[in-house]
């Protein structure tokens, strides 16, 4: 299930895409965009049905799965905006779903009956809702809401009869909730301090007080914290004095703390299931998630069934634990659910049961790619990895077109799995290198604070080292290379055509910043918590770090643009404001150099309607070919 690792990127890359040796087809691609999209999983009460969210109507609603054959029921009939199914109520079949106006990402919290009405049990203007859980007795919900203070938000637990709100926690400093005791006597909270450091707080709702449990000297990250079952500890992840993040057990009676699980990997999160019997620890493995499944008490690891090769996500236990859900992804197939049944100790009574076909059925999977995870050395010896997908048929003697893919953030990281745009553009002929450039997660905490306060340096000479590395591959022509990204990634592609105007041919840019000092001054106010911590890390526009921010700014360095641009945005985008947009497309149009602009004006950050992402990404493609592939012609 592991992909293969190259230390460096050598020639003999050239023939490791041995697949498919006759031509293969150009799919359009709303033959791409007919695959469908399903996340979620929760457990109908009987466990026959699980509750999922799709877009295969062009707009996510929320469907059930019969866990017996398959067959799904649409429970939700939006044709606007966005809805995505969260929990099945546990003694009926009531359900919560989530939905915003638009992509301007005011969440509220519905609660639909079986006789299809609907209640907002998060009523109001302005106000931004979260799900955060069930009890574990199962005789309440928790929300949290920013409608007393839209800075930060508060906690509520939730009648699911009367519906009637009660107050747990009123938020006056700006923590995160993080779990609540299974007799709700006390919260586990978070601070984030900066995006390199956090603390775990411990909050009596009886005495009144907040104890902080993670006291230490330099930058740990210390979160993701859940009660153990029987309430007596606390777990949580923590990188104190390790590379990777690592799972220690609390003891809220002794303060005593031990190692639970430590890797040379970060662990990306833990989960109990209901009454606590199974453990399961997710591990960021080099760009994929590998799940491991323990049984609580003992911490013996129970296997896992044999399935198709790919990355195992979203797992979910019945409220029983008598079954269990998770998704199956791979480059070159998307998610698609399974279910299985379990046994009292854990193992599967019967192979996993695939419940969906993502992927659309007019697109042979032999004619997709798989994705190498590939490392390089970049301007300083730095060695930095991605995900390289090469198409077929791409050769010394007919060598392609390339972009440079880069993810969002700052700090984020590109995983190994289906990537729909990805696969599009190599299906038409691009070599496409998903770069995970220093700041990037999952690499330690010394690779991902190597780019703080050097946005658009350091993290920029990685992206255009990288340009090497596709070159020396052998079969990707080095007079035709370009880049692309979304939100942080589109100001990489700013960045890139402004800093180092020269680096590449062509860039596409997806709702990308261009002016932080606006950007860092115009953060949604729901971010307050999070606000010091961005600020340490990019800058505060209010002080002597307005200088760099204005120096690493693509609209104040928009002149130097001479590579064709295209840009793509979100009317409604609260993160990346429309304006961002509107003038470097302006900059850029004044330098004469050809520009492509597309605003929906049903979106927010990030484009989540079928039609809006057809005409995107066909969009993107006839620019590429126009002006980095040499060639017209609509796809």
């Amino acid at each position: 299930m592991r992909m293969s690792v190259l230390l460096v990127a050598v020639p003999s890359l050239a023939l490791a895409q041995g697949r498919a040796a006759s031509p293969v087809p150009q799919y359009p691609i709303e033959d791409f965009l007919a695959s469908t999209i399903f996340s979620g999983a929760s457990f109908s009460p009987d466990n026959r049905k699980i509750l999922v969210s799709s877009d295969q109507s062009g707009v996510f609603n929320v469907y059930t799965i019969t866990v017996q054959n398959g067959a799904s029921e649409r429970l939700t009939h939006s044709t606007a905006d966005a809805i995505f199914g969260l929990s099945y109520f546990p003694r009926d079949a009531r359900i919560l779903y989530a939905s915003d106006r638009a992509g301007n990402e005011l969440t509220h919290i519905y609660v639909r009956s079986p006789d299809g009405s609907v209640r907002d049990l998060t009523p109001g203007d302005s106000l931004k809702a979260q799900f955060a859980g069930w009890a574990r007795d199962l005789r309440s919900f928790f929300l949290l809401t920013n409608e007393r203070d839209r800075r930060f938000f508060d906690l509520y637990e939730v009648n699911p009869e009367s519906y009637e709100r009660t107050v747990l926690y009123r938020n006056e400093a700006g923590l995160d909730v993080g779990d609540v005791s299974p007799d709700r006597r006390r919260l586990a909270l978070v601070k984030s301090n900066t995006t390199n450091d956090s603390d775990v707080f411990l909050y009596d709702r009886e005495t009144g007080e907040t104890t902080k449990l993670t006291a230490h000297q330099g930058d740990v990250q210390n979160f993701g914290p859940e009660f153990t079952p029987d309430g007596r500890a606390l777990d949580f992840l923590t990188n104190e004095g390790h590379e990777f993040q690592y799972l220690v057990r609390h003891d809220l009676a002794t303060g005593e703390r031990r190692v639970i699980h430590k890797f040379d990997w970060d662990i990306l999160f833990t989960s109990f299931s209901r009454t606590g019997k199974y453990l399961a620890v997710a591990v960021n493995e080099d760009a994929r998630t590998d799940v491991r499944l323990y049984e609580a008490a003992t911490m013996q690891p129970i296997p896992l069934p044999n399935l198709p090769e790919g990355d195992i996500t979203g797992l979910a236990f019945s409220r029983d634990e008598t079954h269990l859900a998770f998704y199956v992804s791979g480059s070159r197939f998307p998610r698609d659910l399974y279910a299985m049944r379990i046994g009292t100790d854990g193992a599967a009574t019967a192979p996993p049961r695939r419940l969906t076909r993502a992927l659309s059925p007019r697109i042979n999977p032999e004619h997709l790619v798989d994705g190498q995870v590939v490392r390089f050395a970049s301007y300083d010896g730095l060695q930095i990895p991605g995900i390289l997908y090469r198409p077929h048929g791409a050769s010394s003697q007919r060598r392609a077109p390339a972009l440079v893919q880069v993810h969002g953030g700052p700090g984020g990281q590109a995983r190994v799995g289906y990537r729909a745009d990805i696969q599009y553009l190599v299906n038409h002929g691009y070599t496409v290198f998903d770069i995970n450039n220093r700041g990037s997660s999952g690499y330690g905490k010394t690779f991902y604070a190597l780019d703080d306060r050097r946005h658009g340096e350091a993290d920029l000479g990685d992206v255009v080292a990288s340009k090497r590395m596709l070159i020396e591959t052998g079969v990707v022509d080095a007079e035709r290379i370009g880049i692309i990204g979304g939100s942080y990634g589109g100001y990489m592609v700013l960045a890139a055509l402004t800093l180092q105007p020269d680096a590449f041919r062509t860039g596409v840019d997806l709702f990308g910043i261009s002016n932080w000092l606006r950007t860092l001054r115009s953060t949604p106010p729901w971010w307050e918590s999070f606000r010091r911590a961005l600020y340490t890390e990019m800058g505060d526009p209010g002080t002597d770090d307005s200088l760099r921010l204005r120096r690493i700014s693509p609209l104040v360095n928009a002149h130097a643009i001479r590579a064709p641009l295209m840009v793509l945005q979100g009317a409604n985008d609260p993160r990346v404001l429309q304006v961002e947009s509107d003038e470097i497309v302006a900059a850029a149009r004044a330098n004469g150099v050809p520009v492509e602009y597309i605003v929906f004006s049903d979106e927010g950050h990030g484009f989540v309607k079928k039609q809006n992402r057809i005409r995107g990404y066909r969009a993107i493609l006839e620019f590429l070919d126009r002006h980095l592939k040499g060639q017209v012609g609509a796809r």
